[in-house]
């Protein structure tokens, strides 16, 4: 069929199934780790409220897309914030546009994705044990959601600001409970950040030895103390992680020591790192900045499952 393919929100969230993001989203890690990816550096114009960001990207075997992503404050909440966008796929040979989609929930199921990919690689226990969610936004939700589709048995914390939409979260996984931040992390052997956080919302002092932590928000600020930085086995998308500044580099990774080493999540995937190598006291970080990689993943399982069901509607453009 020809014309581009467009799915609304509710189809681009149904597309997006668990099982095939996960994997796609691994094999788009181990690309960049690889050095296969070609994607520029985030770009972004900045507004009084936000920014818009811009993200395409091309990874061998899944495709080529951009994502038009907008980043900005909520002015009825202050503290919460929104990410909305556009992310299109296109064909890798011709150019011909293929298919659009909705990035807000493209973005929070391939950042749950990834931030379930670093928990699944790195965390000491089997199942991650314990986890905490911090958090109670979009991306939270997400993160919950996509951990009872893939782990339904994990024992759930869930922590926010307000206990009511912590609560709401929580609902998504079964058996989740809710809990103060403190309290919730200091019980964690894995600990899920899904904040719109400016400061810090975690501290090195109520992490136990061997805890990891998946940092996956902190847009606008860092998410994670610097002392909890300072002693963990650092990990990441991308170099730019930590070489770039924001909104394309990590705010918690901007001031490292020099020749202070920031592992490639990718390349523990592919069996080149180690990552905690063993060693089951370490603290491990991982912290997401987003990369087009994942988005490319994701559009391209997006795209597939329409394609397969019979989604969307074709728009000659």
């Amino acid at each position: 069929m020809s014309g581009l393919l467009v799915l609304d929100r509710r189809q681009t969230a149904a597309a997006l199934r668990p099982d095939a993001v996960l994997d796609a989203v691994g094999r788009a890690l181990v690309s960049i780790a690889r050095d296969e990816v070609s994607a520029p550096p985030r770009i972004a114009a900045l507004t009084p409220t936000g920014l818009l960001g811009a993200m395409p990207g091309y990874v061998p075997g899944l495709g080529l897309a951009a994502k038009l992503v907008t980043v900005t404050a909520d002015p009825r909440h202050p503290g919460r914030g929104f990410h909305r966008g556009l992310v299109a796929l296109f064909d890798e040979h011709d150019g011909r546009a293929l298919a659009l989609v909705d990035g807000e929930s493209l973005t929070e199921v391939r950042t749950a994705a990834v931030a379930t990919c670093s928990a699944l690689a790195l965390a000491v226990r089997p199942g991650l044990g314990r986890v905490a969610v911090v958090g109670a936004g979009a991306q939270a939700r997400a993160q919950l959601a996509l951990l009872a589709t893939v782990l339904p048995e994990a024992e759930v914390t869930v922590a926010g600001r307000d206990p009511v939409r912590a609560g709401a979260a929580a609902a998504l996984h079964p058996g989740a409970r809710v809990a103060g931040v403190e309290e919730a992390v200091r019980g964690a052997d894995v600990v899920f950040c899904c904040t719109g956080a400016t400061a810090p919302v975690v501290r090195r002092e109520w992490l136990a030895p061997g805890v990891h932590v998946s940092s996956v928000g902190g847009s606008r600020g860092p998410e994670l103390d610097s002392g909890t930085i300072r002693d963990a086995v650092l990990f990441a998308e991308w170099t730019g992680a930590a070489t770039a500044p924001p909104p394309a580099g990590a705010h918690e990774l901007q001031d490292l020591a020099p020749g202070r080493p920031v592992a490639l999540l990718g390349s523990v995937l592919d069996g080149g790192h180690p990552g905690r190598g063993g060693d089951t006291d370490a603290l491990t970080v991982f912290k997401s900045t987003g990369h087009a990689a994942l988005d490319v993943a994701a559009v391209r399982v997006a795209c597939d499952v329409a394609l397969e069901r019979g989604w969307g509607v074709r728009v000659d453009l």
